[in-house]
Parts: structure tokens; C-alpha cells; sequence
């Protein structure tokens, strides 16, 4: 009777790779929606994602600093000069030029650069410069345009204008007419970023493919329907085989049969990203200011930096400097009225030097040559300098 026969079990197809879900570790980037505090997350994760954008704030906060002051009373310039170089400014750091990059770093950053100032006890001195999070704060504006206040919040969480806006520090960068809180250096990067991460992602998954190879094992049962028995007892063999290899140990894997075995993605070949990460890479440094070579990134074997470059990225620097003047004004002038000092102040930056010393050195040959001649052409003339001015000779 067809009841006492043995059914046959039914064929079950093999377990199929799932394709992973998962994506770059920086996956912000593709939900970048701009909201006025909620993008500087955004802004840092694209400066910890692209290692080009953080070496370019690195250089541009060092290119940017060296800062002193000059005053018409000689006491006044020493005491002020030895406050600008010892004045703490937290977490062990002391120096207007340490308050000044943690300063710069918020500034091309998050687009805006929040400080205070300490005074001592008395209120006779400045005790120390410090920073604070520009992501804590908002600016509500006043009836007049001139007039702002910055508030943070308190006790409750609501926010509210903080006391001694007099000794508050607030500098934007690049700030739009519709509101004043600033323009980040890298407004415009999530985008490319995120593509870049992608691309990044896939060059890592695929030389993990290649380094972690898969395999496809297909059994053929040439008609007889043993293929489900078969399909286990190879897939149970195979797995033994592979952990065997995982501990270290060789061992063979034996099959009897219609056994075909191929390396799953052996014939899909790795995209050459040069090209596209080269494109986005030319948009991020333009946005940067700074010449490829600088960042580390040699795409021509003879690139150096050329009197256009650094007569732009001078210019660069400069307009970043003139941001932070007021700051550092304000600073000294506060220090000088506290110590009774009426005189005036300048704020003097170091000289920018983006140049070879072997073109200096050719500079002031020129120069040197120049004045010699000028000296020779003078004693041609009969003329002798008198007292720095020139008088014509007897």
C-alpha cells in the first residue's frame, strides 16, 4: 500500500547571502538637513570623517597665529606683552596665542566663536581667557541693529541672556544679513562628503571580499533526487573544513560527484577611484584656500608653492586675522583700563612667511644692490646725504 511507502522529503534550496544593510560609520552626512544649531554635529563629523579637512584647519589655525602688542608707554608694552604671554586660558594651557586657536577652531568650524573673560578677585586684573561652546548659546537681536545679546541656558534649560555681557567674547565668520551667527568653513562639504565616505566604505568592503573570500558550492545529482542529502552533507563538510582553517589547521576538502565550487565575486572587479576621489578632493581643497602639496597631496610630481598661491593664501590669512583683531583689542583694552593705563595699543601679528629663504635671501641682494646704486648715483651728482634728507653738495 502507498502508505507504508517512505516520503520523500521535499527539496530545500540552500541559504543565499543576505546583502548587509549597513553603511558608512559617518551616516549623518546623507540626512544633512541644515537647522541653525544642528549642523555643528554635522560639521565635526565631516572634520573626523576627512582627514584633508582636518589637516586644513590644523594649518590654517598655525598659519594664522603669533599675536603681540604694542603701546606708547614703555611699562604699559612690558606688563601687557608678559599678561599676553602668561594669561591662563584652561585645561593647562596659558597665552593669548592657546586662547586664540581653541578660538579659531569654533570659528571655521562651527561659524561662530563664543570666549569670555575672567577678571579677579577685586576686579583689578584679567584672570584668565576662556572658550566656550558655540553650540550653547543662541543671539537674540535688539530694537536697534547695533544692539545683540548672547544667551545661554539656565537652571531650568531655558535660555536666557547671560549676566556681564560686557566681559562676553562673540565673533562670527562670514555672518549673513538674515541672521548673525556665521558661515562654517565647510558649509558646503556634507554633500561631498558623503560621497566620499561611500566610495571610502565600498574600496574597504570589497578588499575585505577579497580578503574574506566566499564561496558558491553547487551539487549536481546527475537525476537520481539525492541532491537535498547531498547538499547537507557537503554544506556540513565544507563548514568543518573551513573552521579547520580558521584554527590553523590544512585540511582538504574531498567531494564524490557533480561538485562545482567558485569563489562568490571572484569576477566583479574593483572600481579605480582615483578619478572620482580626486574630483571631490579638488572641490574640498578649493574650499579650504590652501595649495594641494600642503595637505598632502602630490599630484604633480613637480608642485611647489607658487607667488600666486601664496600671494592668495596671504590674503587668506589676513582677512582671518582681521576677525580676530577686535577680539584681541578688546582683551588689551580691558587689561590697560584695569591697571590704570590710558595710553593706546596697537595689536601686532607676525609676518606671514610663505616663502623660500632662498628667494628672501635673493630679495634682500636686490635690495642691496638697489640702495648701492642709489648711493653710487647720489656721489655721481654731487649730492651727499645730510641727516637722512638730501642736500645738494658745494
Amino acid at each position: 500500500m502507498n502508505w507504508f511507502k517512505r516520503k520523500k522529503e521535499p527539496l530545500m534550496s540552500g541559504k543565499v547571502q543576505l546583502r548587509s544593510g549597513e553603511r558608512h560609520p559617518f551616516g549623518m552626512l546623507a540626512d544633512y538637513v541644515p537647522l541653525q544649531n544642528g549642523e555643528l554635529q554635522l560639521y565635526r563629523a565631516v572634520r573626523e570623517a576627512v582627514p584633508v579637512v582636518d589637516a586644513a584647519i590644523y594649518k590654517l589655525i598655525r598659519m594664522t597665529g603669533g599675536v603681540s602688542a604694542t603701546c606708547q608707554n614703555p611699562t604699559a608694552q612690558r606688563q601687557l606683552q608678559a599678561f599676553l604671554r602668561t594669561v591662563p586660558t584652561g585645561r593647562g594651557q596659558q597665552g593669548i596665542n592657546a586662547f586664540l586657536d581653541c578660538y579659531l577652531d569654533s570659528l571655521l568650524v562651527c561659524g561662530r566663536a563664543i570666549g569670555e573673560i575672567v577678571p579677579a578677585r577685586g576686579g583689578r586684573d584679567i584672570a584668565a581667557l576662556l572658550c566656550g561652546r558655540a553650540d550653547c548659546i543662541d543671539i537674540r537681536e535688539g530694537t536697534q541693529p547695533l544692539e545683540f545679546c548672547i544667551c545661554g541656558p539656565d537652571e531650568a534649560g531655558r535660555m536666557e541672556p547671560l549676566p556681564f555681557q560686557n566681559l562676553l567674547l562673540f565673533t562670527p565668520f562670514h555672518p549673513e544679513a538674515e541672521h548673525p551667527y556665521g558661515v562654517s568653513l565647510m558649509r558646503s562639504l556634507p554633500f561631498l562628503t558623503d560621497i566620499l565616505m561611500k566610495i571610502y566604505h565600498t574600496i574597504g568592503v570589497n578588499w575585505e571580499r577579497c580578503g574574506n573570500v566566499r564561496f558558491a558550492v553547487t551539487c549536481r545529482d546527475g537525476g537520481n533526487g539525492q541532491a537535498a542529502e547531498r547538499s547537507r552533507m557537503l554544506a556540513s563538510e565544507w563548514s568543518q573544513a573551513m573552521q579547520e582553517t580558521k584554527q590553523g589547521s590544512v585540511r582538504d576538502f574531498v567531494a564524490v560527484g557533480d561538485v562545482d565550487i567558485r569563489v562568490i565575486g571572484g569576477d566583479a572587479p574593483i572600481l579605480d577611484s582615483e578619478v572620482p576621489v580626486r574630483q571631490i578632493l579638488e572641490q574640498v581643497v578649493a574650499k579650504t584656500g590652501i595649495p594641494p602639496f600642503m595637505l598632502g597631496l602630490n599630484w604633480s610630481s613637480t608642485e611647489r608653492m607658487s607667488a600666486q598661491q601664496a600671494d592668495l593664501l596671504t590674503t587668506e590669512i589676513t582677512a582671518i586675522r582681521r576677525a580676530l583683531t577686535p577680539t584681541v583689542e578688546r582683551i588689551c583694552r580691558l587689561w590697560l583700563r584695569m591697571h590704570g593705563f590710558t595710553c593706546g595699543y596697537e595689536v601686532v601679528w607676525d609676518d606671514i612667511n610663505l616663502q623660500d629663504e632662498v628667494e628672501e635671501a635673493k630679495a634682500q641682494l636686490y635690495l642691496e644692490q638697489a640702495r648701492k646704486l642709489r648711493i653710487e648715483n647720489d656721489a655721481a651728482e654731487h649730492l651727499r646725504p645730510v641727516g637722512g634728507n638730501i642736500e645738494e653738495g658745494a
